[in-house]
């Protein structure tokens, strides 16, 4: 495929194509749930051949921007924010520092949405959380079933009312259990200590700070909860 250089960076007539079609739905003014022309209209008002211009719209409906529908034929959707995101981050295939990036960016978000868990938060939200504790399955020091981990803190995503927010939990799922497994000869040691500190908080502890409406308390009892981490990114430095 033909290649054009910019700035060293390789650009395919793809991406090329890709560009200009954002462009077109900018001048146009279409928004979700607008129809889109047919291949051949639309090669024809982006001056592409239609096999270049059918890599890129494929490209654009994995990214969800584009559904084809009956009697419709294409239009234009609202994708996901993370949609795309979700798709690459895979701990398999990512280096240690990106997966580490992902890490910290994780426990700042958490430590992030303390303000708006405490302004959202019902008592039906404290009910499920109890609930949830109550079946949790502690596996070791500091460490939690998988599903027990996830479900308890996708819940505190859920109670922000952002769902970009929830989304990303669910993204940042497979990186957390692939770093716990990875990384389990370095982070046990971290966690034993400090147990024997008397420095783990649990989710029970979370919780009871929720019900009892301390919100500074439950801050710097998320960043305790996540101290293990801390320490083992700035030992990984």
């Amino acid at each position: 495929m033909d290649t054009l250089k910019i700035h060293t960076q390789t650009v395919t007539l793809v991406d090329q194509v890709e560009d200009k079609f954002l462009n077109y739905i900018k001048e146009k003014n279409l928004h979700a749930g607008d129809s889109i022309p047919n291949e051949l209209e639309l090669a024809s008002a982006l001056g592409v051949a239609r096999s270049v211009l059918r890599e890129a719209l494929s490209r654009l409906k994995m990214m969800g921007m584009i559904e084809t529908r009956t009697r419709r034929g294409m239009i234009l959707t609202e994708p996901t924010i993370l949609g795309g995101m979700k798709r690459v981050i895979d701990p398999r295939i990512l280096s240690d520092d990106s997966i580490f990036d992902i890490l910290g960016f994780r426990i700042a978000l958490e430590i992030g949405i303390c303000s708006d868990i405490f302004r959202n938060i019902t008592p039906e939200d404290i009910t499920e959380l109890e609930e949830i504790v109550k079946i949790g399955t502690v596996v070791g020091n500091n460490e939690y079933a998988p599903v027990s981990e996830y479900t308890f803190h996708a819940k505190l995503y859920e109670i922000t009312g952002n769902k970009t927010i929830s989304e990303f939990q669910g993204i940042i799922h497979p990186i957390m259990d692939f770093v716990k497994s990875k990384f389990k000869g370095l982070l046990e040691p971290i966690n034993i200590e400090m147990k024997k500190k008397g420095e783990i908080v649990t989710h029970t502890d979370l919780l009871n700070l929720l019900k009892k409406g301390d919100e500074a308390g439950f801050r710097k009892a998320i960043e305790q909860h996540f101290e293990v981490y801390r320490r083992f990114l700035d030992s990984r430095k």
